[in-house]
């Protein structure tokens, strides 16, 4: 009865730190709301790498250890 709460702790610390890491790269990389306006699909491509990069860096470090 334990290992679903485990889990799901786990997986919930996981979507906090992806978030808080996909906001400071972007921000460290310059997606900023005005270039979402002014140009959206490099909007979008910037944010999916920045996803991508910061679940792997997650998992990496929380999952695969």
């Amino acid at each position: 009865g334990e290992l679903t709460t485990h889990l799901n702790r786990v997986a919930q610390e996981a979507r906090e730190q992806v978030e808080m890491l996909m906001k400071q790269m972007a921000e460290k990389k310059g997606v900023t709301e005005e270039l979402k306006v002014q140009d959206q699909m490099k909007w979008v491509r910037l944010m999916n790498n920045i996803k991508a990069s910061a679940e792997e860096i997650i998992l990496k470090n929380m999952v695969y250890v």
